[in-house]
């Protein structure tokens, strides 16, 4: 029979072992899929997951019992995998995206009838500014003041970049949809 979260957490304070792997398993996949979302490759969410659950472990004490522990958990996902990525940034150089057309829709989006995998492909095609502020709002539910605080950059930057993301999105859903067809 698996354990409560809440009996890990408190084998893990005890420095049991068999806790850790265990929450590692059971909070594990769930992280990787947030760090995922933050990193722009597999090697660098892998990377991001394991400073997570560093930092779980060494930072339990912090964790007040104040909501749920997933939560506290998937907010250092979040954190370090933007950490880990703004020092990426900060060792090379990187091109500005080019800016998105305004596209409208005048009776809904494109993505009214896209799965969500193809959403998800489709994400993960944006410059990774815009994809960061996109899964930071729409995904984790920060503020915009919250994301500008996290990634040290003003609120209507964040909105802008939010802006942006959905635009650019659009356009490229939209470019698929007119992929020319032999019957056409």
């Amino acid at each position: 029979m698996a354990d409560s979260i809440d009996v890990l957490v408190e084998g893990c304070r005890r420095g049991r072992p068999a806790a850790q792997r265990a929450l590692y398993e059971r909070l594990g996949y769930q992280l990787m899929g947030v760090c995922l979302r933050y990193c722009s490759s597999r090697a660098e969410a892998e990377d991001a997951l394991q400073l997570t659950f560093v930092k779980i472990f060494t930072r339990l004490d912090q964790f007040q019992n104040h909501g749920p522990f997933e939560a506290w958990a998937r907010r250092i996902a979040v954190t370090t995998s933007l950490n880990l990525w703004q020092q990426h940034q900060q060792r090379g150089p990187h091109l500005a995206p080019e800016e998105a057309a305004h596209v409208h829709h005048p009776d809904g989006t494109p993505f009214d009838h896209l799965s969500a995998d193809d959403l998800l492909r489709l994400i993960s095609t944006l410059p990774m500014g815009y994809r960061t502020v996109l899964n930071l709002y729409a995904i984790e539910g920060y503020s915009h003041a919250e994301i500008g605080a996290l990634l040290g950059i003003s609120e209507g930057t964040s909105k802008s970049q939010l802006s942006r993301a959905r635009r650019l999105l659009e356009e490229r859903l939209q470019e698929q949809a007119h992929i020319p067809h032999y019957h056409d």
